[in-house]
């Protein structure tokens, strides 16, 4: 503890920050370079405070997730020092607050990333007010002057009820996911240091292997996110990690989605934490409101109720049109002293004694609260806080004159720069996202001949923020082969036949599957250069050719394109006596199983799961079905069984031609029982928890029936797909295996089950399992362009080629069996081209919108009532 004769009689202090020996040998940090404890903590913050003195000096702290920045911190707020806590990693932004400021002491890195305190003067300059301990700024990371004013008790009294409400223990280790010098990523440092909790203390994100790798090695317990880390979350599979400490996570920062709140509320449901979706001000010394875990499903759009010790009013807004709502005014003891713009305002008191929040709210009747818009022009845009005003500013001082307004997504400037023209959009950008510490994607820049401005000159920011919608000036294409965003999306547009893509879709969002992602990885690398990996899930404006020059002539093939087109070259070959390469069907199964957890088992919900399941099984069954139904008014091969898909269950016994299609009804069987599967609750939960063990369970579930344990019938009578299940399912495991030990394990399962099931021909089998282990541990194969075009052709028509193979080679097999051999491959992407452009309206038939539509039309019809576009709700 700090010892009192450090303190000049009277001088106010932070308690928790002066009471860390009291925790003892609890480890108080942990790094990369090893765990502090609480005792030594307390020594090094005890040594800093002495040398910053008895005389309080207003102490400018660079913000960094390191233990000499958290120790100048604590040092200054125990000993009581006020705290400037400024950005890290913005120059600009610490040089224009001491310019402002001109604060006494500036602790900071040197050059070799030690800590030094830099004393400008032994006694301050300033008139400190005795209850200011911390100035926090509003505007991210613009060097705004305006800061808000926190006192001792703000920060001791918020940090008890964040502590109270998230019941934090002092065996809980909470990662440093958010900046120090941001109010929310402080508010978790200081919670937990008050209840003797340990923190993980990184700059790493979680986007970063490393950063789980330290979480799991110190048995984190929680972090805290803004909705931008719950995007970062979902590509790196959250979802299926192992976190076997993890008690509760936290989001704030920004709304959240409220689909976004009840699926991960869901997921922790699952998995066994907690979420906590919060609501805060920096002006509130972080938290005003929490939504308890148990609503999160339920109500998941609620800010949720006031922390312990706050409270909210609504305060009624005559020029706000809906009823019950106001601005949402928040009183509690964690409210700020007021704002600071200049030095001067250090020596004011309390001059707010309640914060009227900007946000326009409605209370519940459950208690709890709901925010429905906002009155001031202030955004906040991942989890950062942006003043247009201080943009505007910024971008004056560069020349550059501009309008800014924007949302919680995105910051919209409308600007006017010589030559109007991308250079300038670009540098526009660069200047806003080095200024303010948005990403690129988060600031779009439209460059216009005049500033938008209402009929009585005032600027107009309703324009400016319906520019948002428009493609912004940087998003033009840039030089090279890629192409922009917008080509990439006119290229999705075309290829999925959809009209709502945008920079933010997702191949697999877009309802991209197997048939589709052959035609579309091939024209994204001849756009790109070189095919990014995981592509189908990455945003379309991530998308970029790579640096450096490619070959035009160098490509990579994907393993399972290849395998696919290999597999029907193989099966068409050997059906015509070409060749005799057997074992390219069922090499097609586990590809299926391969591709229906990579395109369908994705972390949208339930419903859209099963929707695209069944839009699968519809582009198999579907075509089928129209090829038979032709076939069998042209001759007496086929039954109705066959047309049915049945024939495996109803056909007779001494077809010859029964065995035609034998893939196709399996094929259509799994997907079926694989759709009825993920419609069950339980089992879509144990499959976003236990994404490698489910379908390796699956996997030796059908192995009972592989090695016929259940004493089934005769196989000739029983559908092929119970007895090739295990292969299905060895492809889906194959496709979650994203450790070494995983590929090794879903490989020797081939290895070990799939001897046998050829009796006599151990040439099949050698194909199957040496093909799968190549689909397993190698994601891409060396090629040509020339050798894509052929492989991409063949893969994205495999089935098709398969359904009419068997009535196409007969015709031409008596002049010549490889004239028999290339027109059937022919006649089968030729009918694959006509079926796809039928299929890809399916999902917009089967939209619910669609559905609904058609549905009232029936309604509107039995009923006698006419029927017109315009007595349809959409």
């Amino acid at each position: 503890m700090i010892a009192h004769s450090a303190l000049l009689p009277g001088t106010k202090s932070v308690p928790f920050a002066g009471a860390l020996a009291e925790h003892g040998g609890r480890t108080a940090v942990i790094t990369v370079d090893g765990p502090v404890t609480y005792r030594e903590l307390a020594d090094r913050v005890e040594a800093t405070a002495k040398r910053l003195g008895r005389t309080r000096r207003l102490v400018l702290v660079i913000g960094a997730n390191t233990v000499d920045a958290l120790v100048v911190h604590l040092a200054a707020l125990s000993a009581g020092h006020p705290v400037l806590l400024v950005p890290g990693g913005h120059p600009e932004a610490v040089q224009s607050l001491v310019e402002a400021y001109d604060p006494d002491v500036v602790a900071r890195p040197d050059d070799s990333g030690k800590w030094q305190l830099d004393e400008r003067r032994t006694v301050s300059v300033h008139d400190l007010h005795p209850d200011l301990a911390l100035l926090l700024s509003t505007s991210g990371s613009t060097g705004s002057p305006k800061l808000v004013r926190l006192s001792h008790e703000n920060l001791q009294a918020n940090a008890e009820s964040i502590a109270e409400y998230l019941e934090i223990q002092d065996t809980d280790r909470a990662a440093t996911t958010l900046p120090m010098h941001y109010c929310y990523g402080l508010s978790v440092i200081h919670s937990h240091l008050l209840r003797g909790a340990a923190l993980i203390l990184t700059d790493l994100s979680v986007a970063d292997s490393c950063f789980w790798d330290l979480f799991r090695t110190a048995r984190g317990t929680t972090f805290a996110g803004v909705p931008y880390t719950f995007d970062l979350l979902d590509r790196v599979g959250f979802a299926a990690m192992d976190l076997p400490h993890l008690r509760y996570v936290t989001q704030a920062g920004g709304r959240l989605a409220p689909d976004r709140v009840r699926h991960y509320a869901a997921l922790g449901r699952a998995a066994g934490w907690e979420l906590f979706a919060m609501y805060g001000q920096t002006e509130a010394t972080a938290r005003m409101a929490y939504l308890p875990p148990r609503l999160a499903e339920t109500h998941p759009e609620a800010a949720g109720v006031p922390i312990p010790g706050g409270s909210f009013r609504l305060e009624p807004l005559p020029d706000w049109p809906e009823e019950g709502t106001g601005e949402l005014v928040y009183a509690g003891p964690n409210v700020m002293l007021g704002y600071a713009h200049t030095p001067e305002d250090l020596a004011l008191g309390r001059t707010v004694d309640e914060l009227h929040t900007g946000d326009i709210a409605r209370r519940t009747a459950e208690g709890m609260y709901e925010i429905v818009g906002r009155r001031s022009r202030f955004v906040k845009i991942l989890g950062l806080r942006i003043d247009p005003v201080q943009v505007e500013a910024m971008l004056a001082r560069h020349g550059v004159s501009a309008l800014c307004a924007g949302d919680d997504t995105a910051l919209s400037v409308a600007a006017v720069a010589a030559g109007a023209h991308a250079a300038d959009a670009r540098r526009i950008r660069n200047l806003v996202t080095s200024e303010c510490g948005l990403p690129a994607r988060a600031v779009r820049v439209h460059v216009l001949a005049d500033l938008p401005r209402l009929p009585t000159g005032k600027p107009d920011y309703r324009a400016v923020r319906e520019l948002a919608a428009r493609p912004a000036d940087t998003d033009s294409s840039p030089p090279g082969p890629g192409g922009g965003p917008e080509d990439l999306c006119l290229l999705y547009a075309r290829i999925l036949d959809r009209t709502d893509v945008t920079r933010d879709s997702t191949f697999v969002s877009l309802g991209g599957d197997s048939l589709s992602y052959v035609e579309m990885s091939l024209h994204l690398e001849e756009r790109l250069g070189r095919l990014p990996t995981d592509w189908h899930i990455t945003p379309i404006r991530e998308l970029r050719p790579p640096e450096g020059d490619v070959p035009a002539h160098r490509r990579t093939l994907e393993t399972s394109v290849a395998l696919r087109a290999v597999a029907i070259f193989c099966i068409v070959g050997s059906h015509i006596h070409v060749f005799g390469i057997k074992g390219g069907a069922h090499l097609l199964l586990a590809i299926a199983g391969y591709n229906f957890a990579r395109f369908h088992l994705t972390t949208a919900e339930r419903g859209e799961r099963i929707r695209r399941a069944c839009l699968s099984i519809a582009r198999v069954a579907v075509p089928s079905m129209i090829w038979i139904g032709f076939v069998l008014l042209l001759n007496d091969d086929y039954t109705l069984a066959n047309l049915a898909l049945l024939d495996s269950v109803l056909g007779p016994e001494d077809s010859k031609t029964g065995m035609h299609f034998w893939f196709i009804e399996a094929l259509v069987y799994i997907l079926v029982v694989a759709a009825a599967l993920l419609a069950l609750p339980l089992a879509d939960r144990a499959e976003r928890r236990f994404p490698y063990g489910l379908p390796l369970t699956l996997a030796a579930i059908g192995l009972l029936t592989r090695y016929d344990l259940l004493g089934l019938p005769d196989r000739t009578r029983i559908p092929d797909a119970v007895t090739v299940f295990w292969l299905f399912a060895l492809g889906w495991a194959a496709e979650k295996a994203s450790t070494r030990t995983q590929r090794i394990v879903v490989t020797a399962a081939a290895l070990a089950t799939v001897p046998g099931f050829f009796p006599g021909d151990p040439g099949r089998e050698a194909i199957i399992i040496a093909t799968f282990a190549l689909l397993v541990w190698v994601p891409s194969l060396p090629s040509r362009e020339r050798v894509n075009q052929v492989a991409g052709l063949l893969a994205t028509s495999s089935l098709y080629i398969y359904l009419t193979h068997w009535q196409i080679f007969p015709l031409i097999d008596g002049f010549s069996r490889h004239s028999a051999f290339l027109a059937s491959l022919i006649f089968g992407i030729a009918y694959g081209i006509a079926a796809t452009r039928v299929m890809r309206a399916l999902p917009s038939l089967l939209s619910p919108r669609t559905l609904r539509r058609r549905a009232r039309r029936s309604l509107q019809v039995v009923s006698g009532q006419p029927w017109s576009k315009s007595n349809v709700t959409p």
